[in-house]
C-alpha cells in the first residue's frame, strides 16, 4: 500500500492502543495496512465516535443484513479506486 501523506500520523512512535498492538502485529507479518488504522491509532480519542458510527451502520439494525452492508461498501470502494 502507497504511505500516507501524513507521515507523523503513519509513523507515530507514541501511538498506543489496540489500533497500535494491531498495526505492530500486521507489520511484523508484512501484512497491508489501511491507512485509516494508522489515524485510529494517532488519535484514538477522537476516533472512537468514528468507530462507533461505522459499527452502528454496519451491525446495526436494518432491513439489509451485515453482509450485505459489507457488499454495498467494498462495491462502493471499488468503484472509488479505494482498497478495502
Amino acid at each position: 500500500m502507497k504511505p500516507m501523506y501524513l507521515h507523523d500520523v503513519e509513523n507515530n512512535p507514541n501511538a498506543s492502543g489496540p489500533y497500535a498492538q494491531l498495526i505492530q502485529g500486521m507489520k511484523s507479518s508484512g501484512a497491508n495496512i489501511s491507512q485509516i488504522m494508522h489515524l485510529f491509532a494517532f488519535k484514538p480519542d477522537a476516533t472512537g465516535a468514528l468507530s462507533g458510527f461505522t459499527q452502528a451502520v454496519m451491525r446495526g439494525p436494518s432491513p439489509l443484513s451485515p453482509g450485505f452492508r459489507e457488499l454495498i461498501a467494498a462495491f462502493t470502494s471499488k468503484l472509488n479506486q479505494c482498497p478495502f
